[in-house]
């Protein structure tokens, strides 16, 4: 198990990340240095519900519709969802997975050929790729991350031809209060322990729920995401509303 070595600022660097103030330099750095334990956590801590999460959000992307198209897995991390997508059966075509944190990347080679699935070292808001050059889009957990949101979108309705999905699975807070009280006790006190145990980073995991009270509601997300251009936008809560499916149109 990682030695957990003393950081007395990195609370205070993940409450100001999660705020705003340095965010693309916080979450490139942290994601950089869990990229080792990162699966392993991701599935520990969400007790494998994650997994039945990516699956519904591969459905709502529609890739029956273009089974030989070009697909983004944005800020791909490790590849789960990338690799998830190329293997499923009478997919044809090939996911890029792109992401600023290179060695997440790195930790994510050999989920499935690069033929099919290519990492791409990129930030969210500068992707490298022509406009209307891509046949959806995916993101996992992750646009929480980007340093500026509206103009996260922005950048993936620009490479989107039209008509194209564009899904967003992301952590919400759950509308029921009793639901919230035990979420909220979860998220705030064991998820940080436990992944700051495991991870050996000690800021990485009391960023992530405060990234999350931070991040905009499920209805206000879908204001974003219309106002960048999608039509059809339409969001559905999982699991009492621990997440949220977004969908939307170029």
């Amino acid at each position: 198990m990682p030695v957990v070595a003393p950081d007395t600022d990195g609370p205070t660097r993940a409450a100001n990340a999660a705020r705003g103030e340095g965010k693309r330099e916080y979450v490139q750095r942290m994601f950089s240095d869990i990229a080792p334990r990162y699966d392993l956590l991701n599935h520990v801590l969400s007790l494998n519900i994650d997994k039945a999460w990516r699956k519904r959000a591969l459905r709502a992307l529609a890739w029956t519709a273009r089974p030989e198209g070009t697909y983004l897995d944005l800020c791909a991390g490790t590849l789960d969802v990338g690799a998830a997508l190329v293997g499923q059966p009478g997919f044809r075509g090939f996911v890029a997975g792109a992401d600023f944190a290179v060695p997440m990347l790195q930790y994510g080679t050999g989920k499935a050929p690069r033929a099919v699935l290519s990492p791409v070292g990129a930030d969210a808001l500068a992707l490298p790729f022509g406009n209307t050059s891509l046949d959806g889009a995916i993101v996992a957990f992750g646009i929480r991350n980007v340093a500026d949101l509206d103009a996260g979108l922005r950048e993936v309705h620009r490479v989107l031809t039209p008509g194209a999905r564009f899904v967003i699975l992301e952590f919400s807070t759950p509308p029921l209060a009793i639901v919230r009280t035990f979420y909220h006790l979860y998220f705030h006190h064991v998820l940080p322990l436990v992944g700051r145990l495991v991870s050996g980073h000690g800021s990485a995991y009391t960023y992530l729920p405060m990234s999350v009270s931070h991040f905009p509601t499920e209805e206000t997300l879908a204001g974003h995401m219309r106002r960048a251009g999608f039509t059809t936008v339409t969001w559905e809560r999982l699991t009492f509303g621990i997440a949220a499916i977004h969908v939307g149109t170029a």
